[in-house]
C-alpha cells in the first residue's frame, strides 16, 4: 500500500470524518449520523466468490473494500440501520462503478447467507419457498452505501455509471440493462459553498486538494480560513497529496498551515528571484555573442549550458 493510500485510509477511517462525508453526501451537511453511533466491520467483502482459475478448477477470491461501518441513524423516536462504505482514490480508476457493485453485490450476498444461517440455527418452520431459498419472507436487509473520495486535484474523469461505460447500438437495448451508479466526492468539482457543508478538517483536505494547482488561491483559501491548525493525520494527508512541506514530527499533535503556506510563498518568491538572475545573465551573453564578443560556445560554457540549448535560448530573447 503506498504512503497516500496509508494515511487518506488513516484519515477517514475517523468516526468524525467519516460522519461527516456521509452527513454531506445523504443529508446536505446536516450532522444526521452521530459518530459514537458508527462501528467499524471487517472490511473482507467476500465469503468465496468462485472463478475459475488454473485448470478450470473453481477458486475462491476475496475482495475487500477500504472502511466499512454499520450506522445507525435516529429519526425521532426511529432508528434505521444501514452499512456505510467508503473508497478512497488517490488516482482515478476508470472501471469504479464495477468495482463498487461488486462490493455492494457481495456485501448482500454476505447478509443473505449469515441470515440463512440464523433461521436454521433457530430452526424456524419455513415453507417450502423459503426453506430452498433459506431467506425468509419477511427477513430483510440492511441497505448498503458505497462513497467514493477522490483524493486527487485533477477532475475525475472516470465513469459514474455503469451505462456510461457501455456503448449501445441498440438504444432499446438501455432500458432493460441494470445501470449502477456510484456517488462521488471530488475536490475539483466542489464550489466553495459545498465546501462549507463539510464540519471536520475534511473541509480543510478537499479545499487545499482543490487549489493545490494554483499557489495564490492555496494561500487565499489557507489566510482566509479561521480553522486551518489541523490535526496531524489531515495534515499527513495534505502533505502527501499536494507536497506541500510540513511539521509533522512524532511530537506535533497539530499543524499550522498558515505558516506552511508563508514557508511556501518564500520559496516561490526566491525561485522567481533566481529565475529572474538566470534571464539576466543569459540576456547579457546574448548580447555578447550576437555583437561578436563571444562566440556560442564560449557563452554556453559561461552560463553552464550546452550550446544547442544556449542557441535555443537565444531564439527566446
Amino acid at each position: 500500500m503506498s504512503k497516500k493510500d496509508t494515511v487518506t485510509k488513516a484519515f477517514m477511517r475517523e468516526n468524525t470524518v467519516f460522519a461527516d462525508a456521509f452527513n454531506y453526501l445523504i443529508f446536505n451537511g446536516k450532522k444526521v449520523i452521530q459518530p459514537e453511533r458508527l462501528q467499524e466491520l471487517d472490511t473482507t467483502e467476500l465469503v468465496q466468490l468462485i472463478a475459475k482459475g488454473k485448470n478450470n478448477k473453481n477458486e475462491s477470491v476475496q475482495k475487500y473494500r477500504d472502511i466499512l461501518k454499520a450506522a445507525v441513524i435516529m429519526e425521532d423516536e426511529n432508528a434505521d440501520y444501514l452499512l456505510l462504505g467508503i473508497e478512497n482514490q488517490t488516482e482515478i480508476h476508470y472501471a469504479m462503478p464495477v468495482r463498487n457493485m461488486i462490493y455492494d453485490a457481495l456485501q448482500y450476498g454476505n447478509q443473505v447467507a449469515a441470515i440463512a444461517a440464523q433461521n436454521v440455527k433457530e430452526k424456524k418452520a419455513p415453507t417450502r419457498a423459503e426453506f430452498l431459498s433459506g431467506f425468509y419472507k419477511a427477513d430483510k436487509l440492511r441497505p448498503v452505501i458505497t462513497l467514493v473520495l477522490h483524493f486527487g486535484a485533477d477532475p475525475w474523469d472516470g465513469a459514474t455509471s455503469l451505462h456510461e461505460m457501455m456503448d449501445f447500438p441498440l438504444e432499446e437495448m438501455r432500458t432493460f440493462i441494470q445501470d449502477y451508479k456510484i456517488h462521488l466526492i471530488d475536490p475539483a468539482a466542489l464550489e466553495p459553498d459545498e465546501l462549507e457543508k463539510f464540519s471536520t478538517s475534511l473541509r480543510e483536505v478537499l479545499g487545499c486538494i482543490k487549489y493545490s494547482k494554483d499557489k495564490e488561491k492555496l494561500s487565499s483559501f489557507i489566510r482566509n480560513n479561521t480553522r486551518m491548525m489541523l490535526e496531524i493525520n489531515a495534515a499527513r494527508v495534505i502533505q502527501a497529496i499536494t507536497n506541500i512541506t510540513l511539521d509533522l514530527s512524532e511530537e506535533v499533535e497539530e499543524v499550522d498551515m498558515c505558516k506552511a503556506i508563508d514557508d511556501m510563498m518564500q520559496d516561490s518568491r526566491e525561485e522567481g528571484k533566481a529565475e529572474g538572475r538566470t534571464e539576466g545573465i543569459l540576456f547579457a551573453l546574448t548580447g555578447l555573442v550576437r555583437d561578436g564578443v563571444l562566440s556560442i560556445k564560449d557563452a554556453a560554457f559561461r552560463a553552464n549550458m550546452t550550446e544547442s540549448a544556449f542557441e535555443a535560448a537565444m531564439k527566446k530573447i
